[in-house]
């Protein structure tokens, strides 16, 4: 029995430095999956918040279009209203679940500048179903909507911890007027 007792110190040590090593383990192995899952959460509200600005940017690209259709903007490749009404129904209709997946997993800051950004957007939408021809007011609604769309990205960039990025702002062509 005492080459037990002389033993028992030693095995209270492996016992200790076995029961240290698995906690250190489980320790480590429930930071590392914190981490991935942050990450794969990060990675989904990246792919959200680019989906939302290429379905909204659909829109504003028709938009363009019907405009240079109208007199309001130089655009290349004009499209009649007639034309492009199912194209916006259609750009629209792509913008909800992009929205609604936003409203889900965004941030509130990036949800709030994608409102900003989407009212213009829909501005932009009315001011040509009226028909109205007038450069200097779709200029003025260009401008919000450069404006709405800076700020959108420039809410994602904080949220997810990104440097800051390209202005986009590209200078505008005139509109001739002819």
């Amino acid at each position: 029995m005492s080459d037990f007792i002389q033993q028992l110190p030693a095995l209270i040590g492996v016992v200790i430095g076995a029961l240290g090593s698995y906690l250190a383990v489980v320790r480590s192995d429930r930071a590392r999956f914190g981490r991935e899952q942050a990450a794969r959460w990060e990675e989904r509200r990246l792919s959200v918040y680019a989906d939302y600005a290429q379905a909204l940017k659909r829109s504003v690209n028709l938009t363009y279009r019907v405009a240079a259709h109208l007199g309001n903007d130089p655009h290349p490749h004009p499209l009649a209203p007639t034309e492009a009404e199912p194209l916006l129904a259609e750009a629209s209709d792509g913008r909800d679940p992009a929205g609604e997946a936003l409203i889900m997993l965004g941030s509130r800051q990036v949800v709030d500048r994608a409102r900003v950004w989407v009212r213009v957007v829909m501005d932009m939408e009315a001011f040509l179903r009226a028909g109205t021809v007038d450069a200097e007011a779709w200029q003025g609604l260009l401008e919000r909507q450069r404006a709405g769309r800076e700020g959108y990205y420039t809410a994602v960039r904080e949220d997810l911890a990104l440097p800051p990025g390209h202005p986009a702002r590209w200078p505008s062509m005139p509109v001739s007027g002819g």
